[in-house]
Order: structure tokens, then C-alpha cells, then sequence
């Protein structure tokens, strides 16, 4: 589309919020960026409306039908409630639960998505002040919810808030449902078919009883009691970084029986501003470096932090030198799931219907932990949704153990639908203590692992294309990369290729094509190598950037192999990296 085209449509989209059905001060941000002599501002809020992905409806703040604000929260809700009526049209009485986060605007969202529900019939059960993402799949399926709404943007940048819609099984919507709801949306042609005059009568306060609850439940999770008690008084730094985990996992942990949880006291304020760090996401080591200052004054055993949502975890481990380094979200989940299969072994809980689930970004490690502990494992695309409706596919079947990906995300528990930090950090503050009770650091469980299963090393790099312009090279690397998929990566031969466009395997040598077996296709291509490489190449869902996953193996002959796997495997990427042009 030529620019003038595309100004002249944004325009005329524009110029319908400078109608009564909108407030003074959205008029009035509208009509600044229309006569502002630079259009990309108008373009970027109106050049599409929000649309469901991995996480949900996720955006900047601000005027537009490309911005989260109260009318596309307010249309999104009253789409949401209109199907709920249709899908659940036999039941005496509908009812949802709302959550948010710390985020700014998020209560007042929260509050205006509980006035729409119950404007519109729904009994809704609203929570008093902000909560953990996973408690919030927690109180629908404790409460018998058909559906819940969590204002939330997770670990994105403080200008961003975001919509996660839930289905009664505690999960994040996915088709049809999600299709379903877009359509309902939009059918919604005119702001005032929105019902935004709330019925009180329909809104119950929630609080302290779903709190205990689910704390309760969480604890059931724990696997060795007795070590916890040996190590009670094991240094604990943990973080919120200004976000809900200050609510809830310090109250865990003490919970659990740890007894020496250190804070770091300027970030256990919440604060939507973040204001002590550029980016509130515990994957980046800025994020984490105050807590990392504190654990190096207190002599700590173990850093944790949740996002601002408390439903992602962040870990830092002492290497081998003894300096404290953040762990990925690979590492996590393989120490994670590699403690829960040992001591369900040892307490001689596996009956042989066991399984774990991972994405298919995530590191095929996991696969030969499970295999190694005669456990099934199962791929499913990225999104804790697709972790949640293999558990809601298998569940009346098998048990299951725990899933994870590699963005930070892990869950324990079946109670719950959505990843979960409260419960991750429990368990990994008693892996921990395990592992210091068998005279073991962290670092050496890790290897250990590796020593067992081979192997790994993974790095994810994001590149960030920001608007219309930016979604429109996003889209092109993408048909670059399926076009001219390489011969050979990081110097060993491409064995096959994964299109999830279209669900098809590609034999790089002979062409043959066969079939994936997954729900539905989705936009993530893959390579593998006869030396075991990886790389995933997918949009971003909930942010404008392309993510590039590399998983490259190795072999180690023992413990004082590690470091030189580390150099070899840092070397290999960065030439896998040069190659693909990232």
C-alpha cells in the first residue's frame, strides 16, 4: 500500500473516535496526531486493530485501535461476553474472574472489564488489588469460572499493558475459541455497543481466601520435605521487580519452610514506572544486577525473580569460579523437570503414564532427560496455552509432571493452566537445598546433568521492527528464510526443515515431505543439523521482533570438560549467527 493510501485509510479510521461515543481526552489525543505535520504516530495507532496472539491482546498505551485503552479493552470484553453468552448459553448464570497486574492503568482496565461483564449479566469475581497471573487460572477453575480476563502486558516495557483471555479450563483462549472472539469483536461497529455501566450487584470482591487456597495447593508440589528442614535457613535472595510476585512468593517460600528469604528492598515496591530498571524481565542480567549486588553481600546459595506478573521466573546460579551468573530459560526448565522425574522415581510414584511437555523452541535436552527416565514427552508450539491444552487432552489419561519453554516460563502443577512462578521458584529453592544436602552446588547438578544427557547450549536473539514498516520486513525475512533455506548450518549438513505454515517436514537430502502432526499451523520454521543444531525462526506474538532460536550439542567426557564445551558451543553460535545474518 503507498503511504498516501495508507494515511488517507488511517485517517478516515482516525477521525470515527472523534465521535461522541469517546471521551474529551481521547478526542483529544486523536486530533493532535491528525493534524500533525509527521504522520507515523496516526499510523501506528490506527493502521490495525489489536489482535489475539500467544499472550493474548497486547499493545502500547494510548489513543487508537492499535493501542491498548478503555475502548479496545472495552470492545474486546464486550466481544468476550457476547460469545460466553452464546457458548454457554445453557447455564443459569455465567461467571468470569478478573485479575491485573502493577502496570499503570491496569486496575482501572480491570475494573472497567468487571463493569462490562456484569453490564452484560455475568457474575464476576474481581480481585481486590493486584495478583500473580497464575493465581488468576487458579481462581477460575477454584471458583468454576467459564472464563477470566488478566490486564497484563507480563515482562514488556512499562509504556505496554495487555488482555490475556482465560476459557474455563484455567488456559489462555486458543481457536476456535480465540477466532470466535475476534469475530464477536468485530461485529462491534460503534463504541456505543459497548456496555460499559457496570451492575455492582454482579461484582464479589476476592482476596486472602483464594490466596491461602492456592498457596495450599502450591505446596503440595513440594517433594522433599525433610531436606527443607535440614536447609531452612538456606540464603534466599529473591526479587519482584516491582511487580505481583511481592504479594505472594515470599509467603511461599516461608510456606515451604525456608526461613532466610533476603529482599531487595527498593524493588519490593510495585510500581507499573519499574523505575529501577530499564526492562522489568529477569531473562536480562540488568534487570537482575541488584539482586546479584545483594547476593554477593549476603553470600547467598540462590537469586530468583519473577516478571512483573509473577508467572516467569529468573534464576541466578554460582559458576565454577564462584561469580553469579544467570541461568536460561532452557537451563530452568531441565533442572526443574530433571528434579521432579528423580524424585518422583525415588519416592516410587511413576506408574509408566507419566509425560512432560515442552515447546518446540525449547531445548531438545528435555527430550533425553525424559527418555533417559522412560517418561513420554510432548512438543507443542510456543505459548503456555499449547502446554495447556495437552494437559486438558490428557488428562482424565496420564499424569502430568511439568512443562516448560524456554522464555522463563514453567508449571508444575495441574491446577493451574498458565505458567507459574510462584510454584517454579518454591520447587527450585527446594532443588536448591537438595542439592546443597548432597554437598552439591547448582553448577554441579547442571553439569551433572549434562554428563547424563548431553550436552546443550542454546541462545535466543531477538531482532526488533518496530510498526507497519517493521511488520513488513518481519514478514519478508520470513519468506527469504523459507525460500532459501541454507545447505548447511554452523558447518554440518541440514537434515531436514519444520514449516508449521503449512505442517510439513522437508528431508534436506532426498525432499521428501511428510506431515506434522499439530492442532493447527502457526508462523515458525525450523532447521536441524546432523550434529544435533537447531534453529527456530518465528515472529514474535506479542512484541514487533523476529526471534531466532540456536541450539547447538556437544559430548562431555566429565565435569572439567564443561568449560570447554561453554567455548566451543559460544564459538559455534556466533558463526551460526554470522551465517543467518542476525
Amino acid at each position: 500500500m503507498e503511504n498516501n493510501e495508507l494515511i488517507k485509510e488511517v485517517t478516515a479510521k482516525a477521525q470515527t473516535w472523534l465521535t461522541d461515543g469517546y471521551d474529551a481526552e481521547t478526542q483529544s489525543a486523536v486530533r493532535r496526531m491528525l493534524e500533525a505535520e509527521d504522520k507515523t504516530e496516526l499510523i501506528e495507532s490506527f493502521y490495525k486493530d489489536l489482535e489475539f496472539g500467544t499472550g493474548g491482546l497486547r499493545g502500547i498505551m494510548g489513543a487508537g485501535s492499535n493501542r491498548m485503552n478503555i475502548y479496545t479493552v472495552g470492545a474486546a470484553t464486550q466481544g468476550l461476553a457476547n460469545y460466553l453468552k452464546e457458548a454457554f448459553a445453557d447455564l443459569p448464570e455465567i461467571s468470569v474472574a478478573v485479575g491485573h497486574d502493577v502496570r499503570n492503568n491496569s486496575r482501572k482496565f480491570a475494573e472497567i472489564v468487571a463493569d462490562i461483564f456484569s453490564a452484560n449479566g455475568i457474575k464476576v469475581y474481581l480481585f481486590d488489588s493486584f495478583r500473580p497471573t497464575p493465581e488468576l487460572s487458579y481462581a477460575i477453575r477454584k471458583l468454576g469460572c467459564q472464563s477470566g480476563v488478566n490486564i497484563t502486558a507480563s515482562h514488556n516495557p512499562k509504556e505496554y499493558n495487555g488482555y490475556k483471555a482465560y476459557w474455563n479450563d484455567g488456559a489462555q483462549i486458543i481457536a476456535p475459541h480465540d477466532v470466535n472472539i475476534i469475530n464477536h469483536v468485530n461485529r462491534i461497529k460503534d463504541v456505543r455497543d459497548i456496555k460499559f455501566e457496570g451492575d455492582k450487584s454482579k461484582i464479589q470482591i476476592i482476596g486472602e481466601e483464594i490466596d491461602n487456597q492456592y498457596l495450599d495447593a502450591v505446596h503440595t508440589l513440594s517433594l522433599d520435605p525433610e531436606v527443607i528442614k535440614r536447609q531452612s535457613d538456606l540464603k534466599i535472595v529473591y526479587t519482584p521487580i516491582h511487580g505481583t510476585g511481592v504479594k505472594l512468593i515470599p509467603e511461599s517460600l516461608m510456606k515451604w519452610g525456608f526461613t532466610n528469604i533476603i529482599h531487595v528492598p527498593e524493588q519490593d515496591i510495585p510500581s507499573g514506572d519499574f523505575p529501577t530498571v530499564d526492562s522489568p524481565n529477569p531473562e536480562n542480567p540488568p534487570a537482575m544486577a541488584m539482586a546479584i549486588a545483594k547476593a554477593k553481600e549476603v553470600g547467598a546459595d540462590l537469586v530468583v525473580a519473577s516478571d512483573p506478573d509473577a508467572d516467569r521466573i529468573g534464576c541466578v546460579i554460582r559458576d565454577n569460579d564462584g561469580e553469579y551468573q544467570l541461568i536460561n530459560g532452557n537451563q530452568i526448565v531441565m533442572i526443574l523437570l530433571n528434579y521432579i522425574m528423580l524424585r518422583n522415581r525415588e519416592l516410587g510414584r511413576l506408574q509408566g503414564n507419566e509425560y512432560v511437555v515442552k515447546t518446540i523452541v525449547t531445548t531438545e535436552t528435555i527430550k533425553a532427560i525424559a527418555e533417559n527416565n522412560g517418561i513420554k514427552m510432548y512438543d507443542c508450539y510456543t505459548g503456555f496455552k499449547w502446554i495447556a491444552a495437552v494437559i486438558r487432552e490428557l488428562e482424565t489419561k496420564d499424569r502430568y509432571l511439568g512443562g516448560g519453554e524456554e522464555s522463563y516460563g514453567f508449571l508444575a502443577e495441574d491446577f493451574c493452566r498458565d505458567k507459574d512462578s510462584v510454584s517454579a521458584i518454591s520447587l527450585m529453592a527446594e532443588i536448591c537445598a537438595w542439592a546443597k544436602d548432597r554437598g552439591m552446588d547448582f553448577n554441579q547438578m547442571l553439569q551433572e546433568i549434562y554428563l547424563k544427557n548431553g550436552y546443550s547450549h542454546e541462545e535466543g536473539i531477538s531482532v526488533v521492527r518496530p510498526g507497519k514498516t517493521g511488520a513488513d520486513e518481519i514478514q519478508q525475512m520470513m519468506v527469504n528464510f523459507r525460500a532459501n533455506p541454507p545447505k548447511e548450518i554452523g558447518g554440518s549438513k541440514l537434515t531436514c526443515i519444520k514449516d508449521y505454515s503449512n505442517l510439513t517436514c522437508t528431508d534436506a537430502a532426498t525432499g521428501d515431505i511428510s506431515k506434522l502432526d499439530f492442532p493447527t499451523t502457526s508462523n515458525v520454521l525450523q532447521y536441524f543439523t546432523e550434529d544435533g543444531t537447531k534453529v527456530s525462526i518465528r515472529p514474535s506474538g506479542t512484541e514487533p521482533k523476529i526471534k531466532f532460536y540456536i541450539e547447538v550439542h556437544d559430548k562431555m567426557a566429565d565435569a572439567a570438560d564443561y568449560a570447554r564445551c561453554n567455548a566451543d558451543a559460544a564459538a559455534k553460535i556466533a558463526r551460526i549467527k554470522k551465517e543467518l545474518g542476525i
